[in-house]
């Protein structure tokens, strides 16, 4: 199947991209079909043949959904948008770091609240109390 696709040229540090037309599996570095155009995400400048583009579109080939997404921008094709990448899901050991550091950190600001120190005497009153209870049990 046939792919519209960016295929990177360029400096390491000002990248430019082709607009060409290749197999879909095929490196788009590599054989292409067709150069369709060239894009400039610097300056976001879009040079494209839009007859080409159009022809092979009608030929039955694909594009990426980020061609997709420029063509639809430069009003060279019309449609809808598509999403060019999805979120990815965090993992669960991160997950799980996450809510050990917001307990540890809700754990670490409790005792400065003025509600948590009223809140401590009761408590230690009620372990003095089980304490009590459990040497007079013992002692009996």
């Amino acid at each position: 199947m046939l792919a519209i696709k960016l295929a990177k040229v360029g400096k390491t540090n000002k990248k430019m991209f082709r607009l060409i037309i290749s197999e879909k599996s095929r490196d788009p570095y590599g054989r292409v079909l067709e150069i369709l155009g060239s894009y400039n995400p610097h300056s976001k400048e879009l040079a494209a043949k839009a007859e080409r583009i159009n022809y092979w579109l009608s030929q039955g080939a694909q594009m990426t959904p980020t061609v997709n997404n420029l063509l639809i921008d430069k009003k060279i094709i019309t449609g809808e948008k598509a999403v060019a990448s999805k979120p990815g899901k965090p993992s669960e050991k991160r997950l799980g770091q996450v809510k050990a550091k917001a307990d540890k950190k809700t754990a670490a600001a409790a005792p400065k609240a003025p509600e948590a120190e009223s809140e401590q005497p009761a408590e230690a009153e009620e372990i003095a109390e089980t304490q009590e209870a459990a040497s007079e049990e013992k002692a009996e």
